[in-house]
């Protein structure tokens, strides 16, 4: 595969080569206003791709398009190891932040207990579904937060258990909008070795929409730089020193060391 600046990329040795999700000509349109014009993106099983980019430049419209919550002109098409084509991969997400009453007396197992039942979660019984929520909870590190109420846990332990939701069932497509806005370094270092953890066992594809640019520069496989539209896409050293993206960001220190999570 080769992107618009010329460089190829090699998937990690665990991927099956075949899976892809192909963003084509996709521009989402509010009123008389274009949000996002003629998107082109392909995300490959086993690569996390991250989207940098101005405020409000359409990052997570773009997501949002993606799982339906957007109207958009254009395909998404999910192709399958055995190379069939179908409309939509299966699509797991992680919004930014998620508003709910911090002195509601849900806990984690409760919001998990929603998945399976329609009726009242007071009329459901959870001993046989604990199990599956404590293995959804393992790949996440998060089995000790199962009792805890949804307003005592921080923001990281929040994220952590969204994305144990959006793993169920595992998708074929994981998308993470800012997952970790807000959360202190130590959290955000391992919020991400565990993203890194899940794409290599589940061989995920991962589009990620992240502010932390050093951060990103070593964790992903890809960066695309989207202003309305995909500006330029390639590896990380290679798109910050784009002219475009230094204006929005400025000079990015290269030498500058990061524990990378992504080997």
């Amino acid at each position: 595969m080769f992107n618009d600046i010329g460089t190829s990329f090699i998937s990690p040795e665990t991927n099956c080569g075949w899976c892809c999700t192909e963003i084509i000509n996709l521009s989402v349109v509010k009123g008389h206003k274009t949000i996002i014009h003629n998107v082109n993106l392909h995300m490959h099983c086993g690569e996390l791709t991250a989207i940098i980019g101005p405020n409000g430049g359409g990052k997570s419209t773009l997501l949002k398009a993606i799982i339906g919550e957007n109207a958009y002109q254009g395909e998404i098409v999910f192709q399958d190891r055995e190379g069939k084509r179908r409309r939509k991969p299966r699509v797991g997400y992680v919004p930014q932040r998620w508003d709910f009453d911090s002195g509601s007396p849900v806990s984690v197992q409760d919001l998990f207990l929603t998945r399976y039942s329609k009726m009242p979660i007071w009329l459901f019984s959870p001993k046989k579904k604990r199990g599956a929520t404590l293995e959804s909870l393992a790949r996440v590190q998060a089995e000790h937060l199962i009792d805890r109420k949804l307003g005592e846990l921080s923001g990281g332990e929040i994220q952590r258990v969204l994305l144990a939701l959006a793993m169920e069932p595992v998708p074929e497509l994981l998308l993470l909008d800012e997952p970790v806005s807000g959360v202190d370094y130590k959290g955000r270092e391992l919020f991400y070795q565990i993203v890194s953890d899940l794409r290599r066992k589940y061989d995920l594809a991962i589009l990620l929409v992240s502010h932390d640019i050093d951060l990103m520069r070593h964790f992903c496989d890809r960066m695309v730089f989207l202003n309305k539209t995909v500006v330029c896409q390639g590896y990380s050293d290679q798109v910050l020193k784009n002219n475009l993206v230094v204006q929005v960001f400025g000079q990015i220190d290269h030498n500058k060391g990061f524990q990378d999570f992504s080997a």
